[in-house]
């Protein structure tokens, strides 16, 4: 295997394998991957939804571009879609109404979304206790099959030439000859581009190129698999607090996945979940509903990492060294994979970007808004 290409792009998971599968055809790629598997740390824990109000308003239009790609793939991609219909609700108590108020008001133009009252969220959703009597229904919120679209992905980078190195975190990458020299335990890497899609870990990845650190923040995320009595209907809805303490949706064989919706800051690292945050993960939901949690059988944690503005960061570092970010996708870098990679594509390879994100601006998410 060469290793030069035109771009090495560091980070195999969702950002790193999306963007990779996007340039390459028209570059030589290599993915260098810290990692024995890709995915391993963000990719392969997330909570698997697509909702078009989450990450807010300068968020949305990434996912409401990536919608249809995920909905009806392109047949040389995939031949089924990777989303199923759910459906959330947003569910407040008398302390939440300002906030789905907010809601209502950022979203009302761009989001189909539906006052619902007491018997409707009842309906909705058996055991719901007193004190719970409004919500907003978001009917487009679907399931994502994530395991299926990171294969995809890793799959069309490599039959488009794309070349995949494992247990090859960068120790130092440096400018030599308008080319990056990239030093890793599996050897030595050369290209003309480096991509720094490392998620939790870009900071770090920049720092050991020399470059600028922008202040990309990692936060651990915690979800626990549980059995409750009765069985979780398959049919129930994402549930999400307006206020944001919890959120709760169902999963195969009567199950319950449930996050205490923690953002707890932390270094980058291979997290676990911490028994505190599911214990309080469980006395919110039970002063929702009135299951019975009868044992928690999984919990686990991953890694989401902001920027300060927590918008992502697209686009070459300044100063012309040929090193470009694709980083700070928060929770929300599944749901927008498609768009990302399609809009950070064109910015890399100075091309006209697809038609499906050529509404969006770019600058919005450009690492110059850093550099002042």
């Amino acid at each position: 295997m060469s290793r030069k290409a035109d771009i090495i792009v560091v980070g195999a998971g969702m950002a790193g394998a999306s963007l990779a599968a996007e340039v390459a055809g028209c570059a030589s790629v290599l993915i260098l991957e810290a990692e024995s598997q890709p995915g391993y740390h963000s990719t392969g824990r997330s909570a698997a939804f697509l909702s078009e109000t989450y990450g807010g308003p300068r968020i949305q239009p990434l996912t409401t571009a990536s919608r249809p790609f995920l909905e009806t793939p392109p047949t040389d991609f995939s031949s089924e879609s990777f989303l199923s219909p759910r459906g959330a609700l947003h569910l407040a108590d008398s302390g939440g109404e300002s906030a789905l108020d907010e809601m209502a008001r950022a979203f009302g133009r761009t989001v189909q979304l539906e006052p619902w009252y007491r018997w409707e969220l009842v309906r909705a959703l058996p055991g719901l206790r007193d004190g719970w009597n409004l919500g907003l229904w978001e009917p487009s919120c679907a399931d994502i099959d994530v395991a299926r679209l990171h294969s995809a992905y890793l799959a069309r980078s490599r039959a488009r030439g794309a070349r995949l190195v494992t247990d090859a975190p960068v120790v130092e990458a440096s400018r030599v000859g308008g080319r990056w020299q990239v030093a890793t335990p599996a050897g030595e890497f050369e290209a003309r581009v480096l991509v720094n899609a490392a998620g939790a870990w870009a900071d770090r990845v920049a720092v050991c190129a020399g470059q600028r650190p922008i202040g990309i923040q990692p936060y651990r995320r915690t979800i626990a698999q549980l059995r409750i009595a009765p069985p979780a209907r398959r049919d129930l809805p994402l549930v999400i607090d307006a206020r944001e303490r919890f959120y709760f949706k169902p999963e195969a064989g009567g199950r319950l996945w449930l996050s205490p919706h923690d953002e707890t800051a932390c270094e980058a690292c291979d997290c676990a979940a911490d028994d505190y945050d599911v214990a309080q993960a469980i006395d919110r939901l039970e002063r929702v509903v009135d299951w019975r949690v009868e044992r928690v059988e999984h919990r686990w944690a991953g890694l989401r990492s902001f920027a300060v503005d927590r918008l992502p960061v697209y686009g070459f570092a300044s100063g012309g060294a040929g090193f470009f970010w694709f980083a700070g996708q928060g929770g929300f870098g599944i749901q927008t994979a498609p768009a990302a990679a399609m809009l950070a594509a064109s910015l890399l390879l100075e091309t006209s970007a697809d038609p499906l994100v050529r509404q969006i601006d770019p600058e919005t998410y450009s690492p110059g808004r850093f550099m002042n």
